[in-house]
């Protein structure tokens, strides 16, 4: 009997998180893009953060998601970690939604096995992707409720047990002490399931069973307000400062919200669920027995007045809560996000199109840099120093490149929107020119070294002529770069072809003049003019792959 119960209850846990999988990861594919956009716009003012957090909650139903979210965008830059706190106090109330859906909702195997049936019906037999992402949904959203079905049947037997029963109703929550130790122990298994929403389902189920008291329910939800910021940490982990620093925000907010409400769980919180709902201990017989079903709708309510009245709490601190974080976390002046910090079964692709974009800018801006170091060899100005960092830096590119593209490979593997997967494969293209670059700025360096080894110099007017070259490319390179960024701004690709078109036809003049540069007179200048050759098609190359990143991205947006 044990095994059946501990069977049936794990099963329908798993149930419940994976369809709470589902419905979030087919609302944000409904969502698309808006989703981000919407966050990252409507965060100018506080109390618009706080609605932000709400909504978007709501939408995807999980604070998880929204949070991980938040991690990316102050990552890369999008919001302040201030705005992401905003946010965060919005998610934690919005996140209330799925409490009251559960305690509100009509018999769960109903409504599972209706859901269930819609959702399957447009998943498999409606053909429009919309229609599709909406039945992945709504199927999650049937699997929320079949779990809850089978959690609650697997508790069942439990009264009919004594010594299990008695197991249960000798916990009490009668002290603070008593009220901390719960809120512990859901904590931790909040953060082992990483579901604020699963955990109190579970309560929510207990106490309607009448197997823990309504104490103890109320005592849980602080428990699991704390265990679900563990997603967060999840995705921080081993990335940047500003990644750790939104974990720690929404830790440390949930976790003082906690501590210092915690005492009045008794005194206040629990009186105010049963004033608000005198008939919650009415025993209702039931297909399934006597069961407390009035319950659950004090839960939800206490829920959500904690979570409002913590955010009331944090609201008005916002601003130095930020500064504090930021001392407690400092930021590194050489610090670079890796994307093997981050797992794609956590952050959603559109998250993971964000967060590989954040690497297009670093191959951007290091570019742009090594442009500025050739034209120093160019010059005579260059060290062994410098000669260096230009080899370093092209090594760091290549295992950049190849990180994005084992990231996104992973993205792409899954059944993604149509612009999401058009987003990750542009990315994939653009790091691919952007390292081709940075690889024909080494073979520059290299074909320079390479005369210098056999004693060979650049004329002086070798020398002008192709830094005239390197002056053009660069130029181009300082136009097109800055159209690398999220949104991105309004790309003139028609003058960028143009442009292409113009330099190519300088590059054939070039190499006619460097190859007029051979004669009697010159006894080493084939091998010189071969060297500068080289250079100056490696510079065609340069402008070309630029020229690629600016069609791409304009194809892109078009």
């Amino acid at each position: 009997m044990e095994i059946m119960i501990f069977v049936t209850v794990l099963g329908g846990l798993g149930i419940f998180l994976l369809g709470m999988k589902h419905l979030s990861e087919g609302l944000q594919a409904v969502a698309g893009n808006s989703l981000r956009r919407f966050m990252s716009y409507a965060t100018t003012r506080r109390i618009a953060g706080v609605g932000t957090g709400i909504i978007s909650t709501i939408l995807v139903q999980s604070s998880s998601v929204i949070t991980v979210m938040l991690v990316s965008f102050v990552t890369s830059g999008f919001i302040t970690l201030q705005q992401a706190i905003n946010v965060i106090i919005g998610a934690n109330i919005g996140t209330t939604g799925t409490v009251w859906i559960v305690a509100f909702a009509p018999d769960p195997q109903i409504v599972g096995l209706v859901s269930l049936g819609l959702g399957g019906i447009l998943y498999f037999f409606v053909k429009k992707e919309r229609a599709h992402n909406l039945g992945l949904a709504v199927l999650g959203f049937g699997l929320v409720f079949l779990g809850m079905y089978f959690m609650a049947k697997g508790v069942l037997p439990i009264r009919n047990n004594p010594d299990i029963q008695s197991a249960f109703t000798s916990m009490k929550a009668d002290s603070l002490g008593s009220v901390a130790l719960v809120a512990l122990v859901v904590a931790a298994f909040t953060a082992v399931v990483q579901s604020s929403a699963a955990s109190i389902a579970i309560v929510m189920t207990l106490a309607s069973q009448q197997l823990i008291t309504y104490e103890m329910a109320i005592a849980a939800l602080f428990g699991a307000n704390v265990g679900t910021t563990m997603t967060a940490w999840l995705a921080a982990i081993g990335g940047s400062a500003a990644a750790k620093r939104t974990a720690l925000a929404h830790t440390l907010s949930n976790l003082i919200g906690s501590l210092l409400f915690l005492p009045f769980v008794l005194p206040v919180f629990v009186p105010i669920g049963k004033a608000l709902f005198p008939h919650w201990n009415v025993i209702t017989e039931t297909a399934k027995g006597p069961m407390l079903l009035g319950v659950m709708a004090p839960i939800a309510v206490t829920d959500t007045i904690f979570s409002v009245l913590r955010g009331l709490l944090f609201y008005p601190f916002v601003k130095p809560f930020a500064r504090l974080i930021e001392r407690l976390v400092p930021q590194r002046e050489d610090e670079k996000p890796h994307l093997s910090a981050l797992h794609t079964g956590i952050i959603s692709p559109v998250l993971a199109c964000d967060q590989a974009f954040i690497e297009v800018q670093f191959m951007r801006d290091s570019n742009t840099n090594l442009l500025k170091c050739i034209r120093k060899v160019l010059e005579g100005r260059s060290n062994e120093s410098l000669e260096r960092h230009i080899i370093h830096r092209e090594n760091i590119l290549d295992n950049v490149q190849r990180e994005v593209t084992e990231f996104l490979g992973e993205v792409l593997k899954k059944r993604l929107p149509q612009d999401v997967a058009d987003r990750a494969r542009q990315i994939l293209r653009i790091t691919d020119e952007l390292e081709s670059v940075s690889d024909e700025a080494a073979q520059v360096l290299k074909v320079v070294k390479r005369l210098r080894n056999e004693g060979q110099k650049m004329s002086q007017q070798s020398t002008a002529l192709i830094l005239q070259l390197h002056e053009r490319v660069e130029n181009f390179a300082e136009t097109v770069s800055p159209w690398i960024q999220t949104p991105s701004p309004e790309i003139d690709v028609a003058a960028a072809q143009a442009d292409a078109k113009s330099f190519h036809k300088y590059v054939r003049e070039c190499r006619r003049i460097q190859l007029g540069r051979i004669g009697p007179d010159d006894p080493g200048s084939p091998l010189r003019v071969l060297g500068e050759l080289d250079i100056i098609n490696a510079y065609g190359r340069i402008h070309a792959y630029y020229l690629n990143v600016a069609e791409t991205l304009a194809g892109g947006k078009q």
